[in-house]
């Protein structure tokens, strides 16, 4: 299943490696996004086009925060909520979020397209309140930006272009 609609990009991800093993966060990746969560049966699959124990893929995907177990929405809105951008309005930026989403911050919007999460140190102090969604950063979001914002994420949704919360599809 996974294997036969990606074949293509699982080949040359296995090609670079010269262990399977090596591929394992690639391979992920390309299971959360087809899947929108890391589940049984997706790490399973995992597991199997690597040739290793299903444990070792569960230790990977339960290590790193960035591998969802629970479904999320298109889009992840991670907001940092360290010291630094409370000082600067994270918590205005929450409540603003929560208040124009209609949910609260660990949820996910009823139309599956936001998740909104707080998270610690995005590593932009200078910039905060810091706000991801999906990997891309947006420095200084204040709630007078939030709309502009959340109208962008919607737009691009919309437009069909591939949408990764795994952060796949980023530019380097």
């Amino acid at each position: 299943m996974l294997y036969d609609k990606h074949k293509a990009e699982i080949d040359a991800i296995l090609a670079k490696y010269p262990s399977k093993r090596s591929a394992l966060l690639p391979m992920l990746y390309i299971a959360q996004d087809e899947y929108g969560r890391l589940d049984r049966d997706s790490i399973g699959e995992v597991a199997e086009i690597l040739d290793l124990p299903p444990t070792d893929v569960y230790e990977v995907a339960g290590f790193y925060t960035l591998f969802y177990n629970e479904e999320v929405g298109k889009i992840v809105l991670d907001v940092c909520d360290d010291v630094p951008c409370c000082f600067c309005g994270a918590e205005e930026l929450v409540a603003d979020l929560e208040n124009r989403l209609g949910v609260k911050a660990g949820h996910t919007t009823n139309d599956k397209l936001f998740t909104l999460r707080r998270v610690k140190c995005i590593a932009a102090c200078d910039q905060a309140p810091v706000l991801q969604a999906n990997l891309e950063f947006h420095n200084k979001v204040t709630p007078d930006k939030v709309d502009t914002l959340l109208a962008e994420l919607r737009s691009e949704i919309e437009s069909g272009k591939p949408i990764s919360i795994s952060g796949r599809f980023a530019e380097h």
